[in-house]
């Protein structure tokens, strides 16, 4: 089973200085700063899935800037993502359309031919069909049962798209696997647009719109695929919010899923922000520390505005969070004490109150007692990553990108080696509970 990072331009500053705070004056993001496969010296995934929509053009605003974009176009996603050298060559370069970038439009912005050609001109190994993203779901109904009027639009669209794409990509003699997207509102309409995309020609499905639904009901949508298309049909879930409980998806011969989710829960997830291996295949969390800018948090300058703080008191209280932090990981500062100068400073982002206001409220009791398993477990010095080896206890502080997306990549590589004892661990206990329920189905 391949993992494959869905990149949206995330790089970090390899010179970045945490002492100041600050990269170079002089540095230039995308030239000078390194992807998670520079930093680390290797890739931690077995792909990158690069959206259409994250490219962006005159139709849909992208992520990347308009000469970004032109070189992407001009030189192609390998070496524009810096993958052109001997040790990536095998990595798989997938892309989409990034249907959530025009969910609100009647019809996506890109036609089949258009797709067929961006995929092949930047040397993609994986290209999916234009699909429509369709957001209803009932996991109750049968077959094509239900379904709302756009729904069923949505439905039919996408499944056009994918029979002009297929027949473009086969004229073009492309040098892509194309990829057929399977969207619908329950597990029986999905299973379907998978039955006619097997019959137009397609041995790999991807299954789109999982992001807003829960695992069980991913799971039936795989089981009605399954259940629908030939064993040889080579299955993508695109877009895997759900990235964290893949060893439950054992059974459903899943080929390749993509997700952010490793990097993302770095700086997007209240709890659960750096990744460890744990005991029995499972993966362990830690709360980072939260130590933002002074001058530059909302929440913070509020307080100001308020008359809760002087602005140089602030800025003294940081100074001492990331002292006494430091200082700690040279075991020069007890944990106590690091915790209360951590806690002073955080009381007015969780109560916007000074800490002597809040001390005693729930809140911050529960914060205090995650930073204290954080302090006392200090798991930035369990892990030999390069990131981690290098940040120290930085990349555990919950302050700015190059922190945070740094721990973000430190997290891909500890998923990435989790996926690696998944499949080993199938490889020696396979699961018969697929086998089973096909020969149930065709009993």
């Amino acid at each position: 089973m391949k993992f494959i990072f869905a990149d949206s331009l995330d790089y970090v500053d390899p010179a970045f200085d945490f002492i100041a705070d600050r990269s170079r004056a002089e540095r230039q993001p995308y030239w000078d700063d390194a992807y998670p496969h520079e930093i680390l010296g290797y890739a931690p995934y077995d792909g990158v899935l690069v959206s259409r929509g994250i490219v962006g053009d005159h139709r849909v605003k992208g992520k990347y800037t308009a000469s970004q974009a032109r070189r992407f176009r001009l030189v192609g996603a390998r070496k524009f993502l810096r993958l052109d050298k001997p040790e990536f060559a095998h990595l798989d370069i997938f892309g989409d359309c990034g249907a959530f970038t025009y969910v609100q439009d009647e019809k996506p912005p890109y036609t089949p031919v258009e797709m067929a050609e961006f995929y092949d001109e930047c040397g993609f190994t994986h290209g999916a069909s234009v699909d429509h993203i369709i957001f209803d779901f009932d996991a109750g109904l049968a077959g094509l049962a239900g379904g709302s009027t756009d729904a069923r639009q949505r439905f039919d669209i996408t499944l056009e798209n994918a029979e002009g794409f297929l027949r473009e990509a086969k004229v073009m003699d492309a040098g892509f696997t194309p990829m057929g997207v399977i969207q619908g509102w329950s597990p029986g309409s999905m299973a379907e647009a998978a039955r006619r995309l097997v019959a137009m020609g397609y041995d790999y499905l991807a299954l789109g719109g999982m992001v807003p639904l829960k695992s069980p009901e991913i799971k039936l949508c795989l089981e009605a695929i399954r259940d629908t298309v030939p064993a040889s049909t080579r299955l993508h879930i695109l877009g895997f919010a759900k990235a964290d409980d893949i060893d439950s998806f054992h059974g459903y011969d899943i080929s390749s899923f993509d997700t952010t989710s490793p990097l993302i829960r770095a700086f997007k997830d209240a709890k659960q922000n750096y990744y460890l291996p744990g005991d029995r295949l499972a993966l362990r969390y830690f709360t980072s520390i939260r130590v933002p800018q002074a001058i530059e948090n909302p929440k913070l300058q509020r307080a100001v505005k308020k008359g809760m703080f002087r602005a140089e008191e602030l800025v003294r209280l940081e100074a001492l969070a990331l002292g006494s932090l430091r200082a700690f990981d040279r075991d020069e500062a007890g944990l106590e004490e690091t915790l209360h100068h951590v806690l002073v400073y955080s009381a007015p982002l969780v109560e916007e109150k000074p800490y002597e206001d809040c001390a005693a409220s729930p809140s911050l009791a529960r914060l205090a007692e995650r930073y204290r398993t954080t302090l006392a477990e200090r798991p930035w010095k369990q892990c030999s990553c390069k990131i981690c080896r290098d940040a120290a206890i930085d990349v555990i502080i919950f302050r700015g990108s190059n922190r945070n997306k740094r721990r973000g990549i430190h997290n891909l590589a500890v998923y990435q080696d989790h996926i690696e004892r998944l499949d080993l661990k199938r490889a020696v206990e396979p699961s018969d509970d697929l086998p089973r329920r096909l020969c149930a189905a065709e009993q």
